[in-house]
């Protein structure tokens, strides 16, 4: 008989207030999207900080891929690489229309019906694996819940991403992100910390360019500087993403405004805001109307 190993030191609760930062983050983004608002018009409405009218905010794959990660670590304690296909792959079934990004229409129904494949099937993404930002978008609740160890926190990123993106730079923007989480609950969150902790490549190279962006800088201006997610790739998300976050440590909602500032993949680098910085301050601050309009968790 296998001997299970050992349960990691975990932190459920600060995983949560991730989660429920995240997915705020993901549903106030996924407003600003030009499929709802011109881009002039979400400048305009941005810049006046004035709320989206919609009552309900549905969340994307964001929030769907981050709660099948959850549901994994509450099950087994820690990143089980073939469960975690499989509930990836069972959360793309149960809601194709999600915003699910090219890569993952491919690969994820492959991985409903063979879940061990993603050894195989994620390298061959894009000649090479993804470099994606879907690895980085879902990871803070898991850098939140393992914080106690940043080791241990950067580790577990990597196995999860390497489920779907495969390539150095996807797993790199995972790392990033879960670090950043992690040392947010600690309250050590800066951008130095971070790269310095996330490994060699074009990642790093942007956020040693983030931590030297004033925090006097417009967002708009940071987001022309560092990427805004417009190109789907993870150097082009974390690195703003992290800046507005360091940026807001303690201000969940002026942190994802500032964020939505830099319009481009809104959803995904609100998210990523949204799921440091509230592994730390939770979402008790945010706007009660935010809260009853975002589409619920459970």
């Amino acid at each position: 008989m296998t001997t299970p190993p050992p349960p990691l030191a975990a932190d459920p609760a600060a995983a949560r207030r991730s989660l429920e930062g995240l997915s705020l983050g993901d549903a106030f983004g996924e407003r600003w999207f030009p499929l709802f608002r011109a881009p002039g018009r979400a400048c305009d409405e941005i810049k006046a900080r004035r709320t989206p009218e919609e009552p309900v905010w549905p969340w994307t794959d964001d929030t769907a891929l981050a709660r099948a990660l959850l549901r994994v670590l509450d099950e087994h304690g820690r990143v089980e690489q073939d469960r975690l296909a499989l509930c990836f792959a069972l959360a793309f079934e149960a809601d194709q229309a999600r915003g699910y990004g090219h890569g993952m229409h491919i690969l994820l129904p492959e991985l409903l019906v063979r879940p061990a494949d993603w050894r195989t099937l994620a390298p061959e993404l894009f000649e090479g694996g993804s470099l994606g930002n879907g690895a980085a978008m879902r990871v803070a609740p898991l850098g939140a819940r393992f914080h106690h160890d940043i080791g241990l926190a950067a580790e577990q990123a990597a196995l999860q991403a390497a489920v779907t993106h495969a390539h150095p730079e996807g797993i790199a923007g995972a790392v990033a992100v879960a670090v950043a989480a992690a040392l947010s609950v600690r309250g050590e969150f800066t951008l130095a910390a971070v790269a310095d902790r996330t490994p060699e490549g074009l990642v790093r190279d942007g956020l040693r360019r983030a931590a030297d962006v004033p925090f006097a800088t417009e967002p708009w201006k940071a987001a022309d500087l560092l990427g805004n997610g417009q190109r789907i790739r993870a150097d082009d998300t974390v690195p703003f993403a992290l800046w507005t976050a360091a940026r807001h440590p303690d201000d969940l909602e002026e942190a994802l405004w500032a964020t939505a500032e830099g319009l481009g993949d809104v959803d995904t680098t609100c998210a990523i805001t949204g799921g440091v910085v509230g592994a730390a301050t939770g979402v008790e601050g945010a706007p009660a109307q935010w809260l009853s309009r975002r589409e619920p968790l459970d």
